[in-house]
């Protein structure tokens, strides 16, 4: 689909028509390419896993982007100034739900999922979550960033997220994890918690594809009324990435183990990907935070060097 359509610039293009129509040979196709890979060798399914690595790493720093596009956003829509006393009511009340959220969350994992002190690597991912709020928190008060509670909120409550689904990914015979089964299979809540994060994957793929705008240097350009609304190229290869995300999911990453002994999400390569992941989400986010800041320094710094000089040749 990506290779068909990566092109396609006007609706009424063929390969627009391609793209959002042709069903019965699309399910032909689907049913096709879940059928052809039982036939493959071996050797090759491994270099796709190989593959699949790296497409889910680039799917899940994608999917940063577009996250912390749209927390932006939100801010932005709720918290302006041209907007009303209400709006300004609703952003702070929202604000501090999610604040308390991640407050109850960083408590709810301390107690779960560090109930003694030789559980230091559990204590560190927790402790070093609630230091990432604190930050960036606070880098969103600074004076000279000033965007308020609304967006750290929101960040703040993603990245107790993603520890958390870090924790629990962790291996079955881990005594730091109270809530673990003794018998070492998932129960009930770790396949309702699997079937949310893969809803939540699906919405997350497809608000990526189509926020093709998020990853472009020039955001300026004017559409005609018969263009793309957005780049049906970059909605396929989100798409396509995000399935090498789910392949990896379905065997915790893991290569080498995964005919042996299969699992659901779990295990250290798991637990270490999403830890990585929370990073890179705080990370990206404050950058985006003091980027405008550092690239103003330069400016203010050549206006008073001019202003300088402007006085320097006009004192006698």
């Amino acid at each position: 689909m990506f290779l068909t359509t990566f092109s396609t610039r006007k609706l009424f293009d063929a390969c627009s028509k391609w793209h959002s129509g042709w069903w019965a040979l699309k399910f032909f196709l689907l049913v096709v390419s879940m059928v052809v890979p039982f036939f493959l060798p071996p050797g090759f399914i491994q270099i796709y896993g190989e593959v699949a690595r790296i497409g889910a790493g680039i799917f899940l720093l994608l999917q940063l982007v577009s996250v912390i596009e749209f927390i932006r956003w939100w801010n932005k829509y709720w918290a302006s100034d041209e907007q009303s006393k209400q709006s300004c009511s609703i952003a702070l009340f929202t604000s501090t739900v999610f604040y308390v959220a991640s407050i109850c969350g960083i408590v709810t994992m301390y107690y779960f999922y560090a109930p003694r002190p030789s559980c230091c690597l559990n204590i560190f991912f927790i402790t070093w979550t609630a230091i990432l709020l604190i930050v960036m928190m606070a880098m969103s008060l600074h004076s000279k960033v000033n965007r308020g509670l609304l967006s750290s909120g929101i960040m703040a409550a993603y990245v107790v997220f993603l520890c958390w689904s870090a924790i629990r990914s962790e291996p079955a015979d881990e005594k730091c994890n109270v809530q673990k089964p003794k018998n070492g299979h998932g129960d009930w809540t770790t396949v309702l918690g699997f079937l949310i994060a893969i809803g939540a994957i699906v919405m997350a793929t497809f608000s990526t594809g189509i926020d093709s705008k998020s990853f472009q240097f020039r955001k300026d350009e004017v559409k005609a009324e018969d263009d793309i609304r957005y780049n049906y190229g970059f909605f396929h290869i989100i798409f396509s990435l995000g399935a090498t995300y789910f392949a990896m999911l379905f065997i915790s990453w893991n290569l080498e183990n995964s005919a042996s002994e299969w699992s659901m999400d779990v295990g250290w390569t798991s637990t270490w990907v999403k830890i990585i992941n929370e990073w890179f989400a705080a990370s990206i986010y404050m950058w985006k935070l003091i980027a405008p800041v550092v690239k103003q320094q330069p400016k203010v710094m050549n206006n008073e060097e001019s202003v300088q000089q402007i006085n320097n040749s006009n004192s006698p």
